[in-house]
């Protein structure tokens, strides 16, 4: 069986480099069957082959049988990118970097969200183009978890994503029992058409809306999200020890002797990244970053790493953590664990005054981790001169106070060259013991939090940097420069609230000095937002392109293997150059496969945060649900056509609809992004600060109504 797959996949191969060649004109089966002198025993392999190139979008056939490429046919595969008003965008697989096509909502032809598709450009306007699918390669969303209602003789479900346009129809003999507010999963049984909406079937009943626990396995099913692992990885980890043998250490230097120290949040329990630093006599500092090798655990091909590489990261949910792996690593052997021998891959930097990396040494290594600190203690230690902490930790003290020097330094070094400095409004939801949320605030940055981001920038970047010039494959953290029409308009909203984007927008040190400006204004985390959301996102790739929001040439995810896929397959590459084993064929392994391991990177990163940011968003309308009809502070964060949304100083969102504008007749006025009254001429616009009353919060739209008060 091994060898016909391996025969199979070498005449892909050869046919594909073929069609992909200059001299490849479009022909039909039968003349590359003949030209290629494919005798017809092997047709039906052939034909297979080129039906896999079909369906996965490689080719097209023209009415004629001739193979051609879709792009010969102004034809692109990409991933469908949906909007509850019906449009949607279509990101491109052979240029993930290329603007998106817009697909208007005639042109979908029953494409929904994450569905990958092929399409066809209809118009070209510079770098913007506009589209239709022509055909739907592959159904991302097996399943659809919503909120049953129902009606007479049926039913429907309103989808929880609210990327997707329609609402389902249910038949009587498909709803499976379920009554309205139950949460359901549900299987397309016939796609919408023109004047109809989908067609389900009920195929399981989670739970009702109001029950506890049910509101995050929706989540976690609407993501489709791998909650346990199955028989077979958990057959593989019975054989990983517990502790680091002899025989595991040989070959590694062995730095158990240097004192080091963990800083994490106080509930961490993966704990992937150990610190130290020390002053050499010439001045200059040695830095050591130390990272568990967890690729010496998970090894290429085995069933925990199909396991790890489908969930491509972990994801950090309000009331619970989806491991990327299973916890007998992430919490114990591959856990940096105080006072525990533990394998690592190192990077011991020597930088001087100024930051600059001087040298470095990549090592495989063996550590002992002196002690687990927190972000807190840490912090105390360092800003409070009566730190409870100080007599307990005087040992580690004046390596603490050495951390906080570097980072100075490291900081300092990173704004001069234009890094941009985002404030952080992520918000902290308490719950109770019933998942019920009780408190919400914004997290709290200090000085160890600092501390730790910079030595891990300083980290990757010096990872990324060393193997861009060792010219191996290698997996690069990418962050493009922004769109020239986003930042025009950026400028023009800017402009409307006193601010200026000055300077060259293609160098982020103009987005660091606007943001200079609003230093401790209150409309500052207003405009952090509006800046972040007119950058491109960040995406892995195999081409070094550089991280235009940290200023930086050079740019890896190296620091954390334990809960992303992109740094262990990294740690793979490291360890096996440093042990000399790294083969031809594990280059042309990688030169092969890397485009396709990224971009899936790319997208379980984005589909975690997509999750993460649809549980929060869950637990803020639960939390805003038990105040209706009271008035809170807030400032305007957007406005749109169909609305404007004010934020609180908690960072709960909400929305006055239009129709909730009933003081006045508003015009909205797109180009300044306000809202103007025609008689009282009342102005709503971006940073005002408003007062308001909330009249609703719906748990099955997850959406937050309120209305303007004088009150």
């Amino acid at each position: 069986m091994e060898n016909t797959d391996n025969l199979f996949e070498a005449r892909y191969e050869k046919i594909w480099g073929f069609i992909n060649s200059e001299q490849y004109n479009p022909m039909t089966v039968h003349d590359i069957a003949m030209l290629l002198d494919i005798h017809s025993g092997d047709m039906q392999m052939l034909y297979d082959i080129i039906g896999e190139m079909e369906k996965k979008g490689k080719i097209v056939l023209t009415k004629k049988g001739k193979i051609m490429l879709p792009e010969d046919q102004n034809l692109y595969t990409g991933t469908f990118t949906g909007n509850a008003r019906g449009f949607g965008f279509v990101t491109r697989e052979d240029s993930p970097f290329a603007e998106d096509i817009f697909i208007p909502a005639a042109m979908t032809n029953g494409a929904i969200h994450r569905d990958r598709v092929m399409c066809r450009i209809t118009s070209q306007n510079g770098r913007h183009a506009e589209g239709e699918i022509v055909k739907i390669l592959d159904r991302s969303m097996h399943s659809i978890v919503g909120t049953f209602e129902q009606s007479k003789g049926f039913g429907f479900v309103i989808p929880d994503d609210k990327k997707l346009a329609d609402d389902i129809f249910i038949s009587k003999a498909n709803t499976l029992g379920a009554v309205s507010g139950h949460k359901v999963v549900v299987k397309i049984i016939k796609n919408a058409a023109e004047n109809s909406k989908p067609e389900g079937k009920v195929v399981e009943i989670i739970g009702h809306i109001n029950d506890p626990g049910v509101d995050i396995v929706s989540i976690i099913r609407q993501f489709e999200l791998p909650m346990d692992f199955d028989e077979k990885v958990y057959k593989y980890i019975e054989d990983i020890p517990l502790e680091v043998s002899e025989e595991e250490m040989s070959g590694r230097s062995d730095y158990r002797s240097v004192q080091m120290v963990t800083i994490d949040g106080e509930d961490a329990k993966d704990l992937d990244d150990a610190v130290s630093v020390e002053k050499l006599e010439n001045g200059n500092y040695r830095l050591g970053v130390y990272i568990a090798d967890v690729s010496h655990y998970v090894t290429q091909g085995s069933p925990l790493d199909k396991a790890a590489y489908e969930r491509g990261t972990s994801v950090y949910l309000v009331d619970r953590v989806i491991p990327m792996l299973p916890h007998k690593l992430s919490n114990g052997i591959c856990s940096l664990n105080a006072g525990e021998d533990r394998l690592c891959l190192c990077c011991i930097m020597e930088l001087d005054s100024a930051g600059t990396v001087l040298s470095q040494k990549i090592e495989r290594a063996v550590i002992n981790v002196d002690r687990r600190m927190s972000y807190t203690v840490v912090n105390s230690l360092l800003c409070d001169e009566n730190s409870p902490y100080t007599e307990e930790y005087a040992q580690l003290l004046p390596q603490f106070r050495l951390m906080a020097q570097l980072r100075d330094i490291l900081f300092e070094k990173r704004r001069k060259r234009g890094a941009i400095e985002f404030e952080s409004r992520e918000a902290k939801i308490i719950l109770d013991e019933n998942g019920k949320p009780v408190d919400i605030k914004p997290y709290e940055r200090n000085l160890a939090t600092s501390i730790i981001e910079e030595f891990m920038l300083a980290a990757n970047e010096c990872i990324a940097e060393y193997y861009f010039w060792l010219e191996l494959p290698f997996v690069y953290r990418n962050h493009e420069e922004p769109d020239s029409e986003k930042v025009e308009k950026l400028r023009d909203i800017l402009g409307g609230l006193g601010y200026y984007l000055k300077g060259s927008a293609t160098h982020p040190k103009s987005f660091q000095k606007l943001l200079a400006q609003t230093k401790d204004k209150p409309e500052e985390m207003l405009i952090h937002r509006m800046v972040l959301r007119s950058l491109k996102q960040a995406r892995y790739s195999p081409e070094n392109g550089g991280h235009f929001g940290l200023a930086a040439k050079y740019y890896c995810h190296f620091t954390s293997p334990i809960r992303r896929y992109p740094d262990l397959q990294i740690h793979r590459i490291i360890s096996k150059n440093l042990e000399g084993t790294l083969t031809e064929n594990d280059i042309h392994y990688l030169d092969k496969n890397l485009p396709e391991i990224t971009s899936h990177c790319s997208m379980a990163e984005r589909r975690a945060e997509d999750a993460e940011r649809e549980t929060d968003k869950y637990k803020m309308v639960e939390y805003m649900s038990d105040r209706v009809g009271q008035c809170f502070d807030g400032i305007i964060s957007s406005v749109v056509s169909w609305g404007i949304y004010v934020e609180l100083p908690n960072t709960v969102e909400g929305m006055v609809a239009l129709k909730n504008l009933t003081d006045d007749h508003y015009i909205f006025d797109e180009e300044h992004m306000s809202y103007l009254g025609e008689h009282t001429h009342r102005e709503y616009k971006i940073g005002d600060s408003v007062r308001v009353k909330l009249i609703s919060a719906s748990l099955v739209t997850r959406t937050i109504d309120f209305e303007f008060t004088e009150e």
